[in-house]
């Protein structure tokens, strides 16, 4: 059955007004946005939108006049806004990563625990396959996918592998074309007395790699926040739940760079009225509590970011993004080298 993570603190964290626009960016099978339509007031209104076809299934079954679904990515957010006449909203709310719908669905290829076609797409219907990117990237590419999204420490043993058994592949040649095939690629590159935790099945940061990337969930999320400055009313909130290391330091530091825009400058002789004003205000990080994780294992690792847009104006020549007038600054800043 699947349970909706943080559901309360949630929504506690993004309504500010009952009256206000607000948007589920990841309507999944609509947790969220019913406690959320549950709490708004008779002019409020909210927009849900998910790329995945079975949450927009789900959305057809709300009947209520101020709630909207798109089947849409996050990271269209804007243009979701504008074909909607919406011009600005007073909270976005985002719960990354894989849904348990997804993940329990075996012919959906996102997990280990069943033999499936290797898929792992959140929107079927569109873009490259897992079994289609595994039959084709370069060792290179594995590598630094499973590295970088998976933080696999032997990211390159398995890239070799997996190319190995596109070359040659004994029994079973061919790139691997179910979730089957490629736990046991992956277990067979990894020694088991270099398998840090016995309960972890030696995939699983491999399968996270390959999903993250077939999905391209990092760079929708980093597309989405920074949408979310010129979409959101002063006042309005931003609330982020994450899953893993990944998506969770993208945000932190996201709302760090734009809540604390002075750090950015810290080497340059700026006094205080020539340095960028805040647009964000950080309001903290909610974990679920231990009755939750208890009812709810997967909640154990979630973990939500709340920020509130300030009043500087997103549209202000002299309030930039803080990345960009950031960037001259860094390229200029001495590379410190390692002690010899």
């Amino acid at each position: 059955m699947h349970r909706t993570v943080l559901a309360q603190p949630a929504i506690d964290a993004l309504l500010t007004d009952p009256d206000g626009v607000y948007v589920d960016g990841t309507f999944g099978r609509g947790g969220h946005s019913r406690l959320l339509l549950a709490r708004l007031g008779p002019r409020g209104r909210l927009l849900a939108c998910d790329r995945d076809p079975a949450a927009a299934v789900a959305a057809a079954g709300v009947d209520d006049p101020r709630f909207h679904f798109e089947h849409a990515r996050f990271s269209q957010l804007g243009a979701t806004l504008a074909a909607q006449g919406i011009a600005q909203i007073n909270g976005l709310l985002l719960d990354l990563g894989v849904s348990s719908p997804q993940l329990d669905e075996a012919a959906r290829g996102f997990s280990w625990r069943a033999d499936a076609p290797l898929d792992m797409r959140m929107d079927p219907t569109r873009g490259e396959t897992a079994a289609q990117w595994l039959a084709r990237a370069p060792i290179d590419e594995l590598t630094r996918v499973i590295r970088d999204h998976g933080e696999e420490r032997f990211a390159a043993s398995i890239a070799k592998a997996i190319v190995a058994r596109r070359a040659h592949g004994g029994a079973n040649p061919g790139a691997p074309a179910t979730t089957g095939e490629l736990a046991e690629v992956v277990a067979a590159a990894i020694p088991i007395r270099n398998r840090k935790d016995a309960a972890q099945h030696p995939a699983t940061r491999t399968f996270q790699a390959v999903r993250i990337h077939i999905n391209q969930e990092l760079e929708e999320l980093a597309l989405t926040l920074d949408s979310a400055l010129h979409w959101l009313l002063p006042g309005g909130r931003l609330a982020v739940i994450s899953f893993h290391s990944l998506e969770d330091r993208i945000v932190k530091r996201f709302i760090g760079a734009h809540a604390h825009p002075e750090r950015a400058f810290a080497r340059l002789p700026l006094t205080d009225d020539q340095l960028p004003a805040p647009r964000l205000r950080a309001l903290g990080r909610v974990q679920a509590d231990a009755f939750e994780v208890a009812a709810n294992p997967r909640a154990r690792s979630a973990v939500m970011r709340i920020a509130e847009r300030t009043t500087a104006s997103a549209a202000d020549p002299q309030d930039r993004s803080v990345a960009d007038r950031a960037a001259p600054v860094a390229r200029r800043a001495p590379r410190a080298r390692p002690a010899r």
